[in-house]
């Protein structure tokens, strides 16, 4: 499913406009981002929840010289599924 199918699917399940469906859903992943890039955590109780963690700096390899290179520390985000999900998925 991709977001267009998603869009579709709230649309038909809410009864409502194609046009408030991809607005809902815009605000929802844009209000996830602005949390998750204050360093916030977001759960969503029995779906998951999303979280930042910080990746040290650390050594690679390039694969084709073989040459060491450095890999700069960066955030990532985490997601791990709720009970519900993971429940409804096995």
């Amino acid at each position: 499913m991709n977001k267009s199918d998603l869009i579709d699917a709230m649309a038909a399940d809410a009864g409502i406009t194609k046009a408030a469906a991809k607005k809902a859903l815009e605000s929802f992943l844009g209000n996830v981002q602005k949390s998750l890039k204050k360093g916030n955590r977001v759960s969503l109780v029995g779906f998951g929840s999303w979280s930042v963690s910080k990746r040290a700096a650390r050594e690679g390899r390039n694969p084709q010289t073989g040459k060491t290179i450095k890999i700069a520390a960066k955030k990532v985000v985490k997601f791990k599924a709720g009970s519900d999900l993971q429940n409804s998925v096995n």
